[in-house]
């Protein structure tokens, strides 16, 4: 079957994995899928039950602010009920993986392994600093792997010729540190990362540091300057590469640049050990040609990788998600040399996300817990996890086509069978890299749309995963212990906001086109997959149920309105249980994957933020978008660490710091919740309403100003750089004082 060849061994490998083959992984189901369906069962009829209520209410209304609350509380529990439905898939058969890359030597020989191409994006030399791409490609240069079958790829969107630097310097390093990483079995094969965490040094970890505090100089140097002085130029070859920056040379318009760094067949370490293959690649550039962004810069990535290596493994990593653990490749080869594993259409093997330097608490919920740790345990369970966009190894066969469908590219030696029999820098090789780098290649061709990495949306890896699963692709999500990946997570609130809004608005643009999961995923992989990418696909509605909750009940305390039931009826109860059982199988699920009470919290805390601002925002700016409205464009996340900044996160204070649009409403908030709670209060004690009859909304408001905290800190407790920005916090005050003017007129 074509499915299976793209990343199969070869036939002698099959023979003798059909043998007393050892244990290579295992599989086990989870010991709470029963205690999940029965719950998932009781809550359900709960949920019905809350609905008909509403619809009682509702039809009972006698005057029209009541049936407006009734509507919008209505309207916002059933969305609440569909986003809870959408969670269920990942509750009912989740499952855990174990490898074990120690026996693959029983199985297979070394000369056998499969080559990897890995693909390492990076777009702004300025936001994304050079050093840690380098850091990143010398992380997996680094593997335990034979190094002929290693080649690395790094796209440069920026086409910076400080990137560029940075790798001629980091293919210098490379050998040193290689054979150095080899010899000391070093875990930690980020030379940034592995200096960082080692306080006692050998003679030989002496050196090795010089080394790379010398190169770590040059390349800050140069990045600083802005420029390359020729005093950094050291041969001929490394003049011409830069002679493509001629005064003509923008980030928007530019040619084709491919360079050959390092070639396994001809560049030798210290120790006489071939090196990986690194290759510099930045895609030629007009103002006239669609970008595509990353999912652009990846499949040229493909098409030269094609050319030159043509692998049948691809990882894709973010520039700042460097390896942490050497054995990575072969945890995947535990799977790939698993014929039961291959018949079953194998197109990606999907690792979580990790991040080093989140501080003890996680603040902005940084880790994201549930989204790249616990919901993929339940994908796995059904045909595989999404693809999250890094850490991730592809089949190459899998993007041309589904498991029964090969298609062919318009170049024979595009396709993934194609065999490479020259040499990189040669001139046929060189030649068709450069070609289907152009911005023009794509035109009249299925790139995009039909093979590759998918255009359409903001979030290219969520829409590609999604549409190779569609085509009957299945995926497995592969959890080590130690992490095997490590990146950086943002900082600032408005990073960290900015980056879901962009998550949002792609996510939307997948929901509401013609592959939207809940029409085009159910027909092609069934209810529950369908569903499940659902509930990813759209996140942005979260924004109207928080938003409703976050002013409604609020709004009518100030007022002594009660909407919600006494304590003393039985429909308080069934409140309880709804509220008690969602956040009660949340915080097992989260505390279960190793998450704290404290984390938890602020999990809970940060969702709420997110539904007032990013979500918010998204949903308005993609509705904008849908009728033709203009909006802004896409924004890289700055890796960039400042100083005090990251002083301030160490000690769990929000970064506000600059003026954003998205904390408006999430200050009204914090002040329409914090009035609401001390005037509900002031009804209580004063005895003008009873306490059981506002009792819910008394505990909605005091759950709000808890969570508005280090907002009202940031107004008003805060002298630092940090603090809400005094102009957000003028116009929040103003538009609060509108709303709650505009409330007691209505209530």
């Amino acid at each position: 079957m074509d499915g299976v060849r793209g990343c199969s061994p070869s036939p002698t490998t099959n023979k003798a994995t059909n043998s007393h083959t050892p244990h290579l992984h295992t599989l086990e189901p989870s010991r709470l899928t029963v205690f999940n369906r029965v719950f998932a069962a009781v809550y359900s009829c709960a949920i019905l039950l809350l609905l008909c209520h509403h619809v009682l209410k509702l039809i009972h209304s006698t005057t029209l602010a009541a049936a407006f609350i009734s509507l919008a509380l209505l309207i916002s529990d059933l969305l609440l009920a569909l986003k809870w439905a959408d969670t269920q898939p990942y509750r009912l058969r989740p499952i855990h993986r174990k490898e074990f890359p120690e026996n693959l030597g029983k199985v297979v020989k070394e000369s056998d392994y499969l080559a990897l191409d890995v693909f390492i994006c990076t777009a702004d030399p300025y936001k994304e600093p050079p050093l840690g791409v380098a850091n990143t490609a010398l992380s997996v240069m680094a593997y335990d792997y034979p190094t002929e079958k290693i080649s690395v790829y790094v796209s440069d969107d920026g086409g910076s010729q400080l990137t560029l630097f940075a790798f001629m310097e980091a293919a210098k390093f490379a050998r040193h540190w290689l054979p150095f990483c080899r010899q000391n079995n070093v875990v930690e094969r980020s030379p940034e990362a592995y200096f960082a965490s080692n306080n006692s040094w050998t003679s030989e970890a002496e050196k090795i540091k010089t080394i790379y505090d010398s190169m770590k100089i040059r390349v800050e140097n140069v990045v600083e300057r802005g420029k390359l002085g020729d005093e950094y130029i050291t041969g001929e070859e490394e003049r011409r590469a830069f002679s493509k920056w001629t005064d003509g040379f923008t980030r928007q318009e530019h040619p084709t640049v491919i360079q050959v760094l390092l070639e396994n067949s001809k560049d030798k370490d210290i120790t006489d050990h071939f090196l990986p293959n690194l290759i510099y690649v930045s895609r030629q550039k007009s103002r006239t040609s669609p970008h595509n962004f990353k999912a652009g810069a990846l499949n040229v990535l493909l098409r030269v990788s094609a050319t030159m290596t043509n692998a049948p493994i691809i990882l894709t990593l973010d520039c700042d998600m460097y390896s942490n653990d050497p054995t990575t490749p072969l945890r995947v080869l535990c799977y790939l040399f698993d014929p039961q594993i291959r018949s079953k259409q194998l197109g990606y093997i999907q690792f979580p996300q990790h991040f080093h330097g989140i501080n003890k608490n996680d603040t902005y919920a940084g880790e994201f817990k549930r989204l790249f740790q616990i919901n993929p345990v339940g994908f796995d369970g059904l045909a595989g996890p999404n693809h999250f966009g890094t850490g991730c190894f592809f089949c190459r066969r899998a993007f041309f086509g589904g498991p029964s469908t090969l298609l062919s590219p318009e170049v024979p030696e595009l396709g993934p069978y194609h065999v490479v029999d020259r040499p990189l820098r040669s001139q046929l090789v060189m030649e068709l890299a450069h070609k289907v780098a152009g911005c023009n290649y794509e035109n009249q061709t299925k790139w995009g749309s039909e093979m590759g990495v998918r255009y359409g949306s903001l979030v290219e890896d969520y829409y590609t995963g999604y549409r190779l699963q569609c085509e009957g692709w299945t995926s497995i999500f592969c959890n080590p212990k130690r992490p095997a990946f490590l990146g950086d997570a943002p900082i600032t609130l408005v990073d960290v906001l900015n980056q879901q809004k962009r998550w949002a608005i792609g996510l939307l643009e997948v929901g509401f086109s013609k592959f939207s999961p809940i029409t085009f995923g159910i027909r092609s992989m069934g209810l529950l997959m369908g569903l499940a990418y659902a509930q990813i696909g759209f996140w942005a509605i979260w924004s109207i149920p928080i938003t409703v909750y976050s002013f409604l009940p609020q709004l009518a305390l100030l007022n002594g309105v009660s909407i919600f039931p006494v304590v003393s009826e039985s429909w308080f109860l069934l409140y309880i249980f709804l509220f008690l059982g969602a956040y009660g199988q949340d915080f097992h699920d989260f505390v279960l994957f190793g998450g704290t009470v404290q984390r938890w919290w602020n999990d809970q805390r940060i969702w709420m933020i997110r539904g007032l601002t990013c979500y918010l925002f998204g949903l308005v700016e993609f509705s904008l978008k849908s009728i033709g409205i203009s909006t802004q464009g896409f924004n890289v996340t700055s890796k960039v660490l400042d100083d005090e900044q990251s002083k301030r996160y160490e000690q769990g204070l929000f970064e506000f710091g600059v003026p954003s649009p998205m904390f408006v409403p999430l200050t009204i908030a914090a002040i329409i919740n914090l009035v609401s709670l001390v005037k509900g209060l002031m009804w209580v004690l004063l005895g003008r309403s009873k306490l059981e009859g506002l009792f819910v909304q008394l505990l909605i408001a005091g759950i709000g100003v808890v969570n508005c905290w280090p907002i009202y800190e940031a107004m008003v407790l805060r002298s630092d750089k940090g603090r809400m920005p005094l102009r957000t916090t003028i116009i929040s005050t103003f538009l609060a004082s509108g709303l709650l003017a505009a409330a007691s007129l209505l209530l």
